[in-house]
């Protein structure tokens, strides 16, 4: 294998082994600098760069005078950044279909080509697994010593200590779980802020070759990050994006949506779905996304935060706690093959994390920064219960507050586990 020194094991590789038993092709995709080649080169043999610049961007003119000329090496062969010559994508599939042999090829992508400049979807050839940064459990931040697959078959442990205090949850956050700084004790807003920049400068335009303002970028994701891990919708983020940037010429809906779904194509920002159980009740459900940064350093970077402004704005730092646990949740979720929604009806019930596993069972978390905040969470996620049983759903299989200061793990009376973030794990 060409494994770098110091990899540091990641939650998708399990996954990522299993698929090239199954399929002939496996593409790893997600946000850039989240620690994709790395995990592709630990499970490689051999390896394509597409974006080497030696030889004047030699390997990308060869791969787009013809792609199959790429295809040779020991599998499984690395393929880094395909979506550079979305040509490569049917061309792996041609070949896999061919020879039908399993592990031949693992794919990186950053960013997710337009789907007409490739002609196969490559389902049944090409298995497709999302990596996020890095988890608190991955960078060794978190014990995992609660685990979702524990709380699921109702086998988790007893109490568990917390190590967190304010200024280790603002460390992780202001860090992220870039590997270059997860895990270490130094945390840098220039490695975030460079991140958003370049997202700004050119990645948004790179995606279909359209200029964008880059000031109106910036204002949308400023405007994402002060809303982070809400359902805002397009009509708040257009009035907030218009007070945000200060040009004369305002930015109209239509505009707003495609800068979502531009970073959405890039793995910026990714949506958690509403949870529609199949309820008898006559209340309407509130589908709308849930909006998430792919990396809560990339909403403090934007709106400028600092140790200092976050210890004076401590509901801010609630709300980037919560999309510091969504990241990892989907995370641990991915592990263990659960889906996450949230849940909010008209009534305003609501569940911040909805957990469904492909059997039916399901599980409702709240995320709380302080421990004074975890009666009411917890009554709420009982009434959420209540509500699902009285409507012919079977109960969750559990309950559980997440929070940031809350000193252990346990199980309340009322049945509700009470989880701080550095003991959760998959």
């Amino acid at each position: 294998m060409l494994t770098e020194k110091g990899y540091k094991p990641r939650l998708i590789d399990p996954k990522t082994a299993d698929l090239l038993t199954e399929f002939g092709a496996v593409a790893i995709e997600g946000p850039k600098w989240c620690g994709k080649t790395w995990t592709a080169l630990n499970h490689g043999n051999s390896a394509f760069f597409i974006a080497d610049p030696a030889g004047n961007f030699r390997n990308r003119e060869m791969a787009r005078l013809d792609p199959s000329l790429i295809l040779d090496g020991e599998p499984p062969l690395v393929i880094d950044e395909w979506q550079e010559v979305p040509g490569i994508w049917d061309a792996v599939r041609f070949t896999v279909d061919r020879d039908r042999s399993k592990g031949r090829f693992i794919l990186t992508g950053s960013a997710t080509p337009p789907r007409e400049s490739y002609v196969h979807s490559g389902v049944g050839r090409i298995a497709r697994i999302r990596m996020r940064t890095m988890s608190l459990y991955e960078s060794g931040e978190s014990s995992g010593t609660v685990s979702l697959k524990s709380l699921f078959s109702g086998e988790a442990t007893g109490p568990q200590k917390s190590s967190l205090t304010l200024d280790r949850i603002i460390g992780c956050i202001l860090r992220g779980g870039w590997p270059v700084l997860a895990g270490s004790d130094r945390f840098s807003s220039e490695v975030p802020q460079q991140y958003l920049e370049r997202i700004a400068d050119s990645e948004v335009s790179s995606v279909d070759g359209i200029h964008r303002n880059r000031s109106k970028v910036m204002a949308a994701l400023r405007s994402l990050a002060r809303n982070n891990a809400t359902l805002v919708s397009n009509k708040t983020l257009q009035k907030d994006i218009d007070a945000d940037d200060h040009e004369e010429t305002g930015i109209n809906r239509n505009t707003v949506s495609r800068y979502l779904t531009l970073l959405k194509t890039l793995y910026v920002l990714e949506e958690i779905p509403g949870w529609a159980p199949g309820l008898r009740s006559s209340k309407r459900l509130r589908v709308s996304p849930k909006r998430l940064l792919a990396d809560p350093s990339l909403a403090a970077a934007a709106i400028g935060a600092t140790p200092e402004k976050f210890k004076k704005d401590l509901n801010t730092l609630g709300f980037l706690f919560e999309g510091l646990c969504l990241r990892d949740i989907l995370v641990y979720a991915e592990s263990v093959g659960a889906s996450v929604y949230h849940y909010r009806d008209e009534s305003d019930l609501e569940a911040d994390v909805i957990l469904e596993l492909a059997d039916g069972r399901w599980a409702a978390l709240e995320i709380k920064l302080g421990a004074h905040q975890t009666d009411t969470a917890a009554t709420n996620l009982l009434k959420l219960n209540k509500t699902m049983i009285k409507n012919d759903i079977p109960p969750a299989a559990f309950l559980a507050v997440i929070n940031g200061l809350g000193g252990f793990s346990c199980r309340r009376d009322d049945g509700v586990y009470v989880v701080p973030i550095d003991c959760l794990g998959p």
